[in-house]
């Protein structure tokens, strides 16, 4: 992609506010603007251009050998607008690299996957060294109460349980426990029911005194008979 006078002018323009943010006349950010557009426009123009080239590339690489002048021509094109080389366009050079421009392009094209591959094999060991331990699961830190009174020691190690984690990353907060339900209370035994009085007997009641009986006549009386 190339610039040409008054391109190269606004773009050095663009970069001038942008180091040094001043205020832009409305000139300037309508160039800037009709920069990008142009910019965008190329580069849709490029995407379309290797679209072509490499069905074009399809189809002479399916044709082969009677297409090899023709199909070494436009990798060879392929390849200086940003096009990767796939197995099947290196199995077709291997079968041609008995020509000069085959071998040279062969080994063009080994190189370019070879990179490729170290590429892919980056990304890979990237995304699995990504995944680090918490320094809270690798950390053992010693408990209060030395080795009698510390819970989770097997012989004389501290173990890293939940507690452990829970002591070293301030950031985690302990769960609560739920409160323990007080156990139902036994009702409170009332007053006792009151019994009935009951007058205690006396002596006199228990054995009552008999009563002495009427003394005997000692002169019955006399009936008079009538006369």
């Amino acid at each position: 992609m190339a610039f040409g006078v008054e391109e190269l002018r606004v773009l050095r323009r663009a970069l001038a506010l942008a180091l040094h943010p001043s205020p832009a006349s409305a000139e300037d950010v309508q160039e800037c603007l009709r920069l990008a557009e142009s910019l965008d426009e190329a580069m849709r123009e490029g995407a379309r251009l290797r679209a072509f080239l490499v069905a074009d590339l399809a189809r002479y690489r399916a044709a082969l050998p009677g297409t090899a002048v023709g199909y070494l021509a436009l990798l060879e094109e392929a390849l200086g607008a940003g096009y990767r080389p796939d197995p099947d366009d290196l199995a077709a050079l291997r079968a041609l690299r008995g020509g000069p421009v085959a071998a040279a392009l062969l080994d063009r094209c080994q190189v370019l996957a070879e990179q490729d591959v170290r590429a892919r094999l980056a990304r890979g060991a990237t995304r699995a060294a990504s995944p680090a331990v918490p320094a809270s699961r690798t950390r053992l830190t010693a408990l209060p109460g030395g080795l009698s009174g510390a819970p989770g020691r097997v012989g004389g190690a501290v173990s890293a349980g939940p507690s452990g984690d829970a002591d070293q990353d301030p950031a985690r907060k302990p769960e609560k426990q739920p409160a323990e339900k007080p156990a139902p209370s036994k009702p409170a035994p009332g007053p006792a029911a009151p019994k009935p009085h009951r007058p205690i007997p006396t002596p006199g009641e228990v054995f009552p005194r008999r009563k002495p009986g009427p003394p005997p006549a000692e002169n019955p009386p006399r009936q008079l008979a009538a006369g």
